[in-house]
């Protein structure tokens, strides 16, 4: 390995972490607001392109209940990802693929049912789309460059 190759590498992992944590961060937050408001303003938070009036309704118990569990798993999505966040600071191999799997999945999820059918702006949600991605590319990049 190159002495740039050495440079490079922790640096590429360096900003990978800090990408996650602030994924993680926006989506542990989203998860506290999705669980703690109402399913309506939930709804038009989550579908952020759609107009809010055609949202405002009176949602059955069950809809609620299905909006605050995707708000746990954005929670509980982002709390692992800013710990996975750190220990790629730390150069974990591990945290590197977990941390991957769980907000890149997360984020998939994302991308296939609100991004492609239109229902979201482009900030937040393909902005945090497009971090995930870069966070998993850098990752990615620096630990198979370090084989």
């Amino acid at each position: 390995m190159t002495n740039s190759t050495r440079r490079t590498i922790p640096m590429l992992l360096k900003i990978s972490a800090i990408l996650w944590v602030i994924w993680g961060l926006v989506h542990a937050f989203a998860g506290i607001m999705t669980i703690s408001g109402d399913t309506a303003a939930a709804t038009a938070d989550i579908a952020d392109a759609v107009d809010p009036a055609s949202l405002a309704m009176d949602y059955p118990d069950a809809v609620g209940a299905i909006i605050n569990q995707h708000g746990f798993n954005l929670l509980w999505a982002g709390v692992v990802t800013i710990i996975g966040g750190i220990f790629i600071w730390r150069k974990s191999v591990v945290a590197i693929f977990i941390t991957a799997l769980v907000g890149g999945l997360l984020d998939l999820g994302y991308f296939i049912f609100i991004d492609l059918g239109g229902y979201n702006n482009f900030v937040p949600g393909t902005v945090m789309t497009i971090i995930s991605t870069a966070a998993i590319v850098l990752s990615f990049y620096a630990y198979f460059r370090r084989k």
